[in-house]
């Protein structure tokens, strides 16, 4: 059987890692998985030129939204939030599905982050909306937004409406306004947060979506000031782990195994060369 990572850029996925390190632990001998350079202009070929026995694809950036009108099926939660990471080919169709939300989720679990009351997303693009689908699912039915422009919140703003969450668009730089929350989740790419570590050293429990490089200063930050951070490996684990069980149909995934094999990972990239 055959899965693979598909986005652009793709070199510098960790899902590999992960998903191998799943088979290897399970004894799928026969199962490979491997990493394709697609954006959203080829996605249609790459999908339709697909033969052979596939299990599923993972998605990353710029996909997810994409590809949901070239699929069979589409989950409930993929609909709400707006976009599908995750494909499983089952019963001569392409099924997709959303297994960040699942990866937020325990990722926070994981850190002992209990339900918020409040929370404060910074960023509105794919990762936000899941974040909020999380939030929702926690039990939170209203929070606030804080992006650059406002103007262009219009889609996530929409994504809350489907999830039934009252959302507060604000403007990133009034962000000290902001922060009396019990929970920050930082969907801003690469170390965008970093510009505000010192004003987010306050809030008691952070979630940054990076994971490399690791810690980033936002959460050196908040963990220095007493605070409970979560990483956005920990939330790439989990929506693995939740991947691995739709696409081979088995439970008892390993998890320790995976993270193992990711971590291991992370530590070479971030070793000196030479």
């Amino acid at each position: 059987m055959r899965a693979a990572v598909l986005g652009s850029p793709i070199e510098h996925s960790l899902s590999p890692f992960l998903h191998r390190a799943a088979y290897a632990a399970m004894g799928l001998d026969g199962w490979r998985y491997d990493a394709f350079e697609v954006g959203e202009d080829r996605l249609p070929a790459f999908l339709a030129a697909l033969d052979g026995p596939w299990a599923g694809l993972s998605l990353t950036m710029p996909l997810k939204r994409a590809v949901l009108p070239l699929l069979d099926s589409v989950s409930e939660l993929a609909v709400e939030v707006g976009g599908a990471n995750t494909v499983i080919f089952r019963d001569g169709g392409a099924h997709g599905d959303n297994t960040d939300v699942y990866g937020i989720e325990q990722a926070l679990a994981e850190a002992g982050v209990p339900a918020p009351r409040s929370a404060l997303v910074l960023g509105g693009g794919a990762t936000a909306a899941s974040a909020l689908a999380a939030l929702r699912n926690l039990g939170l039915g209203e929070a606030t937004l804080a992006v650059r422009e406002p103007a262009r919140a219009g889609e996530t703003l929409t994504v809350a409406e489907r999830l039934g969450v009252a959302l507060r668009v604000e403007r990133l730089d009034k962000l000290d306004a902001l922060l009396d929350v019990d929970l920050v989740v930082s969907t801003l790419p690469g170390r965008a947060a970093d510009e505000h570590a010192v004003r987010l050293a306050r809030v008691p429990a952070l979630f940054d979506v990076v994971y490399s490089p690791w810690p980033t200063a936002a959460a050196l930050a908040v963990r220095q000031a007493g605070g409970t951070v979560v990483g956005g490996f920990a939330m790439l684990l989990h929506q693995a782990v939740r991947q691995v069980e739709l696409m081979t149909g088995r439970t008892g995934v390993p998890v320790e195994a995976m993270r193992a094999a990711g971590e291991a990972e992370l530590s070479r990239r971030s070793a000196p060369a030479g």
